[in-house]
Formats: C-alpha cells, structure tokens, sequence
C-alpha cells in the first residue's frame, strides 16, 4: 500500500517539520524531554490555552518538560493567518515563548505525517481524528506517545499537570 511507510516510525523523533521561522525543526531535538504537542488556532474559543500552555510551559521547562504548538486551520478555518502573522499574534497576545511549528494540517487527505502517526497510534487511548483546535498529546521521555487530552481539557488542569508530574518524576 502507498504511504505505508509513514506509519514505521516507532516514536516522534523521527519526524521533522518547519519552524514558524520556516527551518527544519526535527523532534529529535527534544529528545529526552516529557512533551506536551498541540494543535493550535488564533481565532478558536479555546485560544486563551495559549495563556495557561505558557504557564504550564513556565512552570516545567526547567525540569524537562517542552510544549510544542502546531497551528492548524482545519477546524472554522480558525487559523487563517500567514506563519508570521501567528508568530506575531502568539508572541504579543499571549507571550509564547514555547516553540511553534509552521502551520500544518492535522486532519483530513493533506494530515501532515505527524498527525497521521498521532491519531493512527497503536496505542488507543490517544489514535482517533482530531475533533477540533487544542488538542494535547502527552509524550514521555522515549518519545512514545502516552496520553490524549481534548480541547475541552485544560492545560493546567489537575488531569494534565499530574500527567506530566509523573512523567517528569519517571
């Protein structure tokens, strides 16, 4: 079958995607690190996450711990913007500091293979299409994705900072 090959990754690292800035940013590069990956949009009822994502990614970096945003425009095209418009509006709206990825698509024929790994995951607790922005998976230090956590959920919830406690204390 075509494409099959796609889904042989054993873990994240093996995928690379651009920066907002536009530059190969492997995941390989946070190898070792507990990491929070997410869909995000500037115009979706969930943007304000971007204030409790930067909390949390504050709160734990120092520890380990990453956040890293994919903007994606599949849901209300809710991310209309270029990738330096998002950069802008992150950077002065909410104060990321976490790094961001060039926007990509999470679902649907064009799913950027990141996202076809995540939601295809042999794992069922965390395989399934993404229903909407905000979206979180929770990998740990070996880069295997352990925990999906929906749009609804907040960063900062119990659910989530106890999740990546765990995996920080691992």
């Amino acid at each position: 079958m075509a494409g099959s090959l796609l889904f042989a990754e054993s873990n994240i690292y093996e995928y690379t995607l651009p920066s907002i800035e536009g530059k190969p940013m492997p995941l390989a590069a946070f190898k070792g690190k507990v990491m929070l990956l997410v869909n995000v949009a500037s115009k979706c009822g969930y943007t304000p996450q971007y204030s409790t994502l930067e909390a949390i990614y504050q709160k734990y970096k120092d520890r380990g711990f990453t956040i890293l945003g994919f903007p994606a425009n599949n849901f209300g095209a809710q991310e209309p913007g270029t990738n330096e418009e998002i950069k802008t509006f992150c950077s002065t709206k909410y104060s990321v500091t976490f790094p961001l990825y060039a926007k990509v698509s999470v679902k649907g024929e064009d799913k950027t293979p990141l996202y076809q790994f995540l939601t295809q995951n042999d794992n069922p607790a965390v395989s399934g299409e993404i229903k909407w922005n905000f979206t979180k998976f929770l990998v740990d230090r070996k880069g295997i994705v352990v925990q999906r956590f929906e749009s609804a959920i907040k960063p900062d919830s119990e659910e989530i900072t106890s999740a990546i406690e765990k995996l920080l204390a691992q």
